[in-house]
């Protein structure tokens, strides 16, 4: 199966727009005799990730597991980590995606593990939907609290629209990112964010134009510039140039949305003119069109 990279936030969507990104985790998983687990990890996170029952992908599967009543098993799993950790690109949500993917994989029935009952359980995990909803539906999501349960729909994207994602070596936990966040903001930054969210939703399904506009936020990146400098350089550098960039998540890679990203120097690779700004060296990963959700083969 695969699970892809995810932006949150996408700007003014503090915690409720998402959309998924061109680079996914890979995962095989078999049920095995025995009642322990095994853990092949390839890539990110190969030298520092638990290789047993606390792994976040184990510790999803078996919630999922025991949400529909289904026997817990042994479980022999390979997992090829392609998303960045801790740079803003819903790593953790694409392994609890992942792990309740494979518990569908693995029950008699898997609509009893339907997107919506998916979400729930990933969001049980992560606090809040804005990862997971892009992970398990694909594309740009919307999603929201009512009570205790969350919800998603997707939302429309325009055909050809591109993302790319500069991708510094360092990296922020997202605890860290959050807990500079204010607990009250500004009557009027709040307003303001209701606007540029509503007319984001409306720039991705087609009215383009207004992508620089409708990406402009005051909820949280301005409150963060402490705990992410290279971002906010990299954020200022490529506003500066009129593209319609964002923190991505929490940080610190840093999102742009737009047509003809490749002619404005957002190719594949590590471009020399991102070099030393906010003294990192940035990666690019970039998308054109809707990228799907999770993906789950039986074999």
């Amino acid at each position: 199966m695969t699970v892809p990279a995810t932006a949150g936030n996408l700007g003014p969507g503090f915690d409720s727009l998402g959309l998924a990104l061109g680079v996914a985790d890979e995962l095989h998983v078999r049920a095995v005799a025995s009642t322990g687990v095994t853990l092949d990890i390839e890539g990110e996170g190969a030298d520092s990730l638990p290789r047993d029952e606390s792994h976040l992908v184990v510790r999803a599967l078996r919630a999922a597991l025991d949400h529909v009543g289904a026997s817990q098993t042994g479980l022999a799993i390979r997992a090829i980590n392609r998303i960045p950790h801790g740079r803003g690109l819903g790593s953790s949500a694409a392994a609890v995606v992942a792990g309740i993917s494979a518990a569908r994989g693995l029950i008699a029935e898997p609509e009893a593990l339907s997107p919506e009952i998916a979400l729930q359980i990933a969001t049980s995990f992560e606090g809040h939907p804005d990862n997971a909803a892009p992970a398990i539906w694909g594309g740009a999501t919307v999603a929201w609290m009512e009570g205790p349960l969350p919800h998603a729909t997707p939302v429309d994207m325009a055909d050809g629209l591109e993302t790319a994602v500069l991708v510094p070596g360092s990296v922020l936990p997202t605890k860290q990112a959050r807990s500079v966040l204010p607990a009250q903001v500004p009557h009027a930054d709040a307003a303001f964010n209701v606007g540029r969210a509503a007319l984001l939703v409306s720039a991705l399904a087609g009215q383009n134009d207004h992508l620089f506009a409708a990406t402009e936020d005051r909820l949280h990146q301005q409150y963060r510039a402490e705990v992410m400098p290279a971002a906010m350089a990299m954020l200022k550098h490529l506003r500066d140039q009129g593209l319609a960039a964002v923190v991505s998540g929490a940080g610190p890679s840093v999102l742009v949305l737009g047509r003809g990203l490749e002619a404005a120097g957002l190719a594949e690779g590590m471009p020399q003119w991102a070099r030393g700004i906010g003294g990192e060296n940035w990666r690019v990963v970039r998308s054109v069109e809707r990228v799907p959700g999770a993906t789950t083969r039986r074999v």
